[in-house]
């Protein structure tokens, strides 16, 4: 899109891509949540979240909305950048990465759904890498975080692959249903620890006046 260069922006990894949320992208990702593949037993998501409506066509709707929100909302305060997972030239996912007062800090977050038939096969590992790249090397982020439910094994390997520490934990709540997460942090020498030259951010120069990192 030549007048908003945020949805331009790409990550790219030898497994996957990490595309923009444009409308096109985003209608092919409906039939994905359309389908029910967002879910995981144990439920991985807190609320509120869109995810859990039992009716389809309401679920992709809701969803949309939200994503339409967070695409609009870029201030100093908080930014979210939402991206489309592409594994093969599909769509399989969703991954965000969130700052929170970033000018100030320097910290992000991250979050991320994986289409249940794709899962097990290493792709969530390499979504995450891609956007910790896309924070640390491209936007010059001082740490990141993340949270998991304690029985969302998946989510917690995957931080501690990537060398986050353990952070404490909090309580939340899913389907109306008390959980306890585990909260995730890591610095950014860890990630250099980690740090892999086979990722590539494409577009992000263009970007940089639209996002409010200093």
């Amino acid at each position: 899109m030549r007048n908003y260069p945020l949805l331009d922006l790409r990550i790219s990894t030898p497994r996957i891509e990490l595309r923009s949320t444009t409308d096109e992208l985003l209608d092919e990702l409906a039939e994905v949540v359309r389908a029910g593949k967002t879910h995981a037993d144990p439920p991985p998501y807190d609320d509120p979240m869109s995810f859990y409506e039992a009716d389809p066509d309401l679920r992709v709707a809701k969803w949309l909305r939200a994503v339409w929100r967070r695409r609009g909302t870029v201030e100093p305060e908080g930014w979210r950048l939402d991206f489309v997972v592409m594994v093969d030239g599909r769509p399989v996912g969703e991954q965000a990465l969130l700052g929170l007062d970033f000018s100030t800090l320097g910290t992000v977050s991250s979050f991320s759904w994986l289409s249940t038939d794709q899962r097990g096969h290493g792709y969530g590992h390499e979504m995450r890498a891609a956007i910790l790249h896309l924070a640390f090397d491209g936007l010059g982020a001082k740490e990141a975080g993340s949270d998991a439910f304690v029985d969302n094994q998946a989510s917690n390997a995957i931080s501690r692959g990537h060398g986050y520490e353990p952070n404490g934990s909090e309580w939340a709540t899913r389907q109306g249903e008390p959980g306890l997460l585990n909260r995730w942090r890591l610095t950014r020498d860890n990630w250099a620890q980690h740090r892999r030259d086979d990722i590539e951010v494409h577009n992000l120069e263009a970007c940089r006046a639209y996002l409010p990192l200093s």
